[in-house]
């Protein structure tokens, strides 16, 4: 290329630029454009790509960059504290365990709270029965009218040496119960069918006699233990005992006692009488009381084997009844320590039967069946506690006398 005479000059420079509107019009072309954007981003990206390989070259390894046998205590300790690594002792992989002979039972999710609608905790409500046809059909149209949602509640029963209808009044009971449509039916029931040889004259007055106390609350002790060992599940949060000759009680009554978060608790029982048309409420179960002095100058006096039984002249306890307490048009809810219980309405927490508390069928500590199972229940650490004001109405069995 030649150069004018003279050098190079701005006139010719700029004579020899294309025209600015040429320019503009190249600039704003789209392919243009579109070019420098393309260009614009590669250039990031390769910018981005260099910045992290050399981040990632810087953080390779902490340190210094030399061997540990050169470095100093204080390099090498800056060293090991980025360095802890993880060691497995005895590493063992889990047991995979197929077999269908073998059953993993969990029992540590399984309470007995004061919320146990809200958990839907399990119930079992378990009666034992003899010669009690004449009370089942009473005794459904109470269970029908309980509060506590009736899904969570498993039916157990025992029945026993029976001279009369009991074992087909139940089934018939229980499958007009459990066909119902409506929130009526249980959970589950369980028939438990057991004979223990023990038959003992229906006659009132033999029967309420101190000579027959202690065999026959022997052979009750004996039938709870055996209808409890079969129907008591591991989903089971609470035991509820319920005699089969309840005249009334209210719905309310499970979630009554579970508001209490006892271990053991009985409420009172009492009975109606009509004499002259007057209504005589009668105190009827007196094994609900608390221990004497002398009841235990009794007791260290007594053989072993000796049962006391409440309520008859050949052994006085001076002991304290409950049944003679309390009124039901007071606080329900006031609670006394008991040291024996009756049996016609127990609420127990199911770990402390399965903690080995049961019905001694022998005596302990003097007592059977369910005095024998308070004692034992006291004697391994749990509250026993009695609602004098709580009154569940005991059929009238006239043995005794109803007390003002």
């Amino acid at each position: 290329m030649l150069l004018p005479k003279g050098g190079l000059n701005w006139k010719a420079a700029r004579a020899q630029l294309p025209p600015t509107r040429v320019v503009w019009n190249f600039v704003t072309r789209t392919r243009f454009l579109l070019l420098v954007a393309i260009t614009g981003i590669t250039v990031l990206l390769w910018r981005g790509i260099s910045s992290s390989a050399s981040e990632m070259q810087s953080f390779y390894c902490w340190g210094p960059s030399k061997p540990p046998i050169d470095m100093s205590p204080k390099e090498y300790a800056r060293w090991n504290a980025h360095m802890q690594t993880p060691v497995v002792f005895n590493h063992h992989a889990p047991l995979k365990v197929d077999s269908p002979t073998i059953q993993n039972v969990d029992l540590n999710p399984i309470k007995s709270t004061r919320k146990a609608v809200a958990n839907e905790e399990r119930i079992l409500l378990l009666t034992p029965l003899k010669d009690a046809a004449a009370h089942i059909s009473k005794y459904f149209e109470l269970l029908a009218e309980l509060s506590y949602p009736h899904h969570l509640i498993d039916l157990g029963f025992l029945v026993s040496d029976s001279k009369d209808d009991t074992l087909a009044v139940l089934a018939s009971e229980l499958d007009r119960i459990q066909k119902r449509p409506d929130k009526i039916p249980f959970r589950s029931a369980t028939v438990v069918q057991k004979d223990f040889d023990f038959h003992l004259s229906q006659d009132v007055e033999f029967r309420h006699s101190f000579e027959a106390q202690g065999p026959r609350r022997k052979a009750m002790g004996k039938a709870r233990n055996y209808l409890l060992a079969t129907a008591l599940k591991p989903e089971h949060s609470w035991v509820y005992w319920r005699d089969v000759d309840i005249a009334n009680s209210p719905a309310q009554i499970l979630e009554d006692f579970i508001a209490h978060d006892k271990d053991v608790l009985v409420p009172n029982i009492w009975f109606h009488r009509y004499e002259n048309g007057v209504d005589i409420e009668g105190r009827f179960d007196y094994n609900s009381w608390v221990e004497s002095d002398k009841g235990r100058r009794l007791a260290d006096s007594l053989d072993k084997d000796v049962v006391l039984a409440e309520g008859y002249k050949q052994y006085v306890t001076g002991r304290t009844y409950m049944a003679t307490m309390g009124d039901w048009r007071e606080n329900k809810d006031e609670e006394m320590e008991l040291d024996g219980i009756g049996g016609v309405n127990i609420l127990v927490k199911a770990d402390v039967h399965r903690s080995g508390i049961n019905f001694p069928c022998y005596a302990f500590e003097n007592q059977a069946e369910t005095e024998g199972f308070a004692k034992m229940a006291k004697r391994a650490g749990y509250q026993v506690i009695g609602l004098p004001n709580y009154v569940v109405w005991h059929v009238d069995t006239a043995e005794k006398k109803g007390n003002l």
